[in-house]
């Protein structure tokens, strides 16, 4: 019953999160709808958006304070900043406690990962705003996952924590995903022509 009312969540809440509050840090965000990407388990799920500070300086008024919006994929090193927005408005009132750690993927699953280092640890508290905020400062490039801990130092079981990996540094993969898409628009033209000589010839 609740894997049905999460979907029903989800499919209501994906307009954009409400991020008009600052992340309790001086930088301001520059347009907080520009990005964001849906991250959920079975029982919980999320919108969540990265926020790189710029190492170059900006141009005009206060733009050095700017943050870039990235999703699950951060070009570079440097401080980063880290949003949440609460779908499930019942956890709004559960403690919910953060990590955010540098791992080596083992395997295709998001659990299957060793963890080399612990960069922040938030203690568990209630984000009534529905909007969970963390920063750490990612000084290498590889793979990093932030995890919600959400009931805090109850969260013991899998189903409590809610894991978002994202990659920092230029993915190695990212050719392939932009093949896989060629590749799947070259083969729905090419059905759609062969689609299109047979119906011909059958006329």
């Amino acid at each position: 019953m609740k894997k049905f009312i999460l979907s029903a969540l989800v499919a209501g809440a994906l307009t954009g999160c409400d991020m008009s509050e600052k992340l309790g840090t001086p930088p301001e965000i520059a347009d907080v709808n520009s990005v964001g990407c849906l991250v959920a388990n079975d029982f919980y799920a999320v919108h969540f958006s990265a926020y790189l500070k710029p190492t170059t300086p900006q141009q005009g008024d206060d733009r050095n304070a700017l943050l870039k919006p990235f999703c699950q994929e951060l070009p570079d090193v440097g401080k980063a900043f880290f949003a949440a927005d609460l779908i499930d408005r019942d956890i709004r009132k559960t403690p919910i406690g953060i990590r955010i750690i540098e791992i080596e993927k083992t395997g295709s699953k998001p659990s299957d990962f060793k963890e080399i280092r612990e960069l922040t640890h938030v203690e568990p508290k209630i984000y009534s705003t529905g909007v969970v905020e963390a920063q750490a400062n990612l000084d290498k490039k590889g793979d990093y996952t932030l995890i919600l801990l959400i009931g805090g130092e109850e969260a013991i079981s899998d189903e409590d924590k809610l894991r978002i990996s994202f990659h920092v540094g230029e993915n190695p993969f990212a050719w392939l995903k932009e093949r896989k898409i060629l590749i799947a628009g070259g083969t729905a033209g090419l059905f759609s022509f062969l689609g299109g000589i047979y119906f011909y010839r059958k006329k």
